[in-house]
């Protein structure tokens, strides 16, 4: 179990404290927390990533938060996952046979 968890469904109007208060309930020390935005507009794009002190506190979270509403939503609390590489660049179509 890993320690940084991924954070679903947030509201936009959810701020990094609002999550650490939530993550940080039960004497758990939230170690990171940070919101994904939009590179463009700069708005929340709706889940976040939460790093705790612990694989323990984490655990805790999990099944504490998972479920829980956080500014009127329902919150997905979950181990985050490597991420994936993404396949090279995009670009050029095929042969074009003129």
């Amino acid at each position: 179990m890993g320690k940084r968890l991924y954070v679903g469904n947030i509201s936009w109007n959810t701020t990094e404290d609002d999550l650490r208060t939530a993550f940080g309930a039960g004497d758990r020390n939230v170690t990171d927390c940070h919101i994904v935005t939009d590179r463009e507009t700069g708005r929340s794009r709706g889940f976040a990533f939460v790093e705790l002190s612990s694989d323990e506190e984490a655990k805790a979270a999990i099944e504490e938060l998972d479920g829980k509403e956080v500014d009127g939503r329902e919150i997905r609390v979950n181990e985050a996952r490597e991420r994936q590489e993404r396949s090279g660049g995009g670009g050029g179509g095929g042969g074009g046979g003129w």
